[in-house]
């Protein structure tokens, strides 16, 4: 089951096309992630309104306004982990030393359902590919799996920590 699981995962984020799609809105479902809801504090980092927390606004290897210079990277789940400390244990980013890979219920709380390809507000957060990010979320029946968000659809999966994904930081906020 895993491994039906995880092929299908890396076949559907590695489709070129699907990573690179416009982002489709279904207007007759109310916003889940609206603008109204998150501070642009101008840094390239947003605080949710809702939950309090603070995020990059760029995927990591991305930069500048608009998240359009640089090259979207992929981690492992333990390189994941290493970049956030890595950030912290410099100059940190925005001001901060405390980013962290986001647990899968506050990665979750950035999809915004109306929308697929990406599911998540694009205003907010642009240029995120529609496809699965990691979160710090361990799977509870092997220690070789962890959950990921993946911002095709929305949805969320188990994968193997071996594998590659995006990495959006968070922290806790004011």
């Amino acid at each position: 089951m895993y491994i039906l699981k995880t092929t299908f995962t890396l076949l559907f984020c590695a489709l070129p096309f699907l990573t690179h799609a416009a982002q489709s809105c279904n207007s007759a479902i109310p916003r889940s992630a609206p603008d109204s809801r998150y501070i642009d504090h101008g840094d390239r980092t947003v605080t949710d309104s809702e939950t309090g927390l603070m995020w990059k606004q760029c995927s990591e290897g991305l930069s500048d306004s608009g998240c359009v210079s640089g090259a979207i990277e992929t981690f492992n789940w333990q390189e994941a982990m290493a970049r956030a400390e890595s950030i912290n244990s410099g100059a940190g980013f925005a001001g901060y030393t405390d980013w962290r890979v986001p647990d899968i219920k506050e990665l979750a709380s950035l999809v915004e359902i109306a929308c697929y390809s990406p599911a998540i507000n694009e205003t907010l957060f642009p240029a995120t590919p529609a496809s699965g990010f990691w979160s710090a979320s361990p799977h509870a029946l092997s220690s070789d799996y962890a959950w990921v968000v993946l911002f095709s659809n929305g949805g969320d999966n188990d994968d193997a920590k071996s594998d590659a994904y995006r990495l959006r930081l968070v922290r806790a906020g004011q």
